[in-house]
């Protein structure tokens, strides 16, 4: 299938019913992207990748697979700057690497979020226990799927205004945490006496169990920052998108550094790797979540309560990002019709109507909680989505390795782009590489010794299992091939300008959501 054929079917497909609308501000965008990879991974699971690989491991962890985002993230914005569509990387993948590669990398996406949807839901089974212990969990997984679907269908702009606050409360509670546990270790605050430098000596630390162990936290590291990405994805309904998209990207360094790595040296120096509450569930006990720890440390009353609330704010959000990502993901595939057209539809203000109802009816697996514990629930539909966000981050090193090549190779001016990744081609190459091998290395202690453990390798790569099947499959009955670069159409991307290139990359696009013909 060529690209010409694709544009004309993609441009075929669209419904008569509306389209989506491009009223995402900047300030919406920039908390999109702040509240989209902040969520229980950090808040939760930081205790346990610093218990498992030690304070300078998880350093270390943190500040590589950042370093790995932050080159994605300027490669999508390169992508998304030029190309705003809804689609993202899977309409990328499609036009740049390969139809099919597209079209697995779109629907194991959307499934990826749809199932990370439910994992909140059940998420706020466990935390509302808290403080309704006697009340049936599976009826507060009903009603924030309700109130999720209600922020999303209403319209986008709804959805970012709400996202916005979402994320605020968020971005605060750990500038908070950061300052007081400044505080504590400069003794103006109590708890932090015991804290210290002397802490990254203990046992093996700095960096506890070598490198396998720094393998194995990556996955959960990794969880931590997915949803960074969604910046691609609202692209498609931004304001300005070749001004406000790399803006955003721009930012998104310097909050890596903030909100992750300034985290972990505060916990590092402040909670001794070797204490046993960081190895146990904080969802489950938020009093030993590491941030509640330290809260307490400092003689901060309703440490626990507080960090609770912020906690379910964090799951609603990245359930928010989620309904709203995994959807438009979705309504692009129909587009492209490689999904039902119905999908494809959308109501007067804009929402993907269709495409959120097929999405909330996946996250409705949060309700088979009456027949499961939501403990055992929460880990199955975890270990189903984690990989495939790395999947997704790999498809876009791929895209944005492709794109530049066949840009250069017909001669075309990177001066035109909007937004050009100055990290071209280390960037993409460095994430493609470390993606596939942790991919790869999560549980290669399976196939080690005498005897092959096969559930345990199933449970660690099906995502990336399905992900070849649907590729492939796609694949054998399509007959599609990879895109040459001779072949690749950039005739229509945004470009600036020739007579005012500064004046062109703040000009407001002609077309609303679809892929230039």
């Amino acid at each position: 299938m060529t690209h010409s054929n694709n544009t004309a079917s993609l441009t075929a497909a669209t419904p008569s019913s509306g389209q989506l609308k491009r009223t995402l501000t900047s300030r919406h965008l920039n908390m999109i992207a702040i509240g989209g990879s902040i969520g229980t991974g950090l808040f939760v699971s930081s205790g346990a990748t610093i218990a498992q690989s030690g304070p300078g491991g998880a350093l270390l962890s943190f500040a590589v697979i950042g370093l790995m985002v932050y080159f994605l993230m300027t490669s999508l914005g390169e992508l998304a700057a030029c190309m705003p569509v809804s689609g993202s990387f899977s309409t990328y993948a499609s036009r740049y690497v390969e139809e099919s590669f597209g079209f697995a990398l779109g629907w194991n996406y959307w499934y990826a979020w749809a199932v990370t949807i439910a994992v909140d839901l059940v998420a706020v089974q466990i935390i509302m226990t808290y403080w309704f212990p006697d009340t049936p969990g599976v009826i507060w997984s009903a009603a924030f799927l309700a109130l999720l679907f209600a922020l999303n269908v209403a319209s986008v702009r709804f959805f970012g205004e709400a996202e916005f606050w979402f994320a605020l409360i968020k971005v605060v509670t750990i500038i908070v945490f950061i300052i007081v546990g400044v505080l504590m270790l400069l003794g103006i605050l109590e708890g932090g006496q015991d804290g210290g430098a002397q802490l990254w000596q203990l046992g093996d630390a700095p960096i506890a169990g070598g490198l396998p162990a720094l393998i194995g936290v990556a996955m959960i590291v990794g969880f931590s920052f997915q949803g960074t990405e969604f910046v691609g994805i609202a692209a498609g309904e931004t304001e300005n998108p070749g001004r406000n998209i790399p803006k955003a990207v721009r930012q998104i360094f310097w909050r890596i550094l903030l909100f992750y790595v300034c985290t972990i040296i505060v916990i590092g120096l402040l909670i001794p790797y070797t204490d046993p509450r960081l190895l146990k569930d904080g969802l489950s006990d938020i009093t030993i979540s590491p941030f509640t720890l330290i809260f307490s440390k400092a003689d901060m009353l309703a440490a626990a309560a507080l960090m609770n609330a912020v906690i379910l704010t964090s799951v609603l959000s990245a359930g928010n990002s989620g309904m709203y990502a995994s959807s438009r993901m979705l309504y692009s595939l129909a587009l492209e019709r490689k999904a039902p057209a119905i999908f494809a539809r959308v109501t007067r203000s804009g929402t993907p109507v269709w495409a959120l109802l097929a999405t909330a009816a996946v996250a409705g697996l949060c309700l088979l909680s009456f027949l499961f514990s939501p403990g055992k629930l929460y880990l199955w539909l975890l270990n189903t989505s984690g990989m495939l966000g790395f999947i997704a981050w790999l498809g876009i090193a791929v895209s944005h390795y492709r794109f530049r090549r066949g840009y250069l190779y017909q001669g075309h001016d990177l001066a035109r782009l909007p937004y050009v990744s100055k990290f071209f081609p280390i960037g993409p190459l460095f994430a493609f590489g470390l993606c596939l091998v942790v991919m790869l290395g999560q549980n290669y202690q399976a196939f080690l010794g005498g005897q092959i453990d096969w559930i345990g390798a199933l449970a660690t790569y099906i995502g990336l299992v399905l992900f070849v099947v649907m590729w492939w499959g796609h694949k054998l009955l399509t007959g599609s091939r990879t895109v040459r670069y001779k072949e690749m159409d950039f005739s229509s991307i945004e470009t600036r300008k020739a007579s005012d290139p500064a004046a062109a990359a703040h000009a407001q696009p002609s077309t609303a959501n679809q892929l230039p013909a």
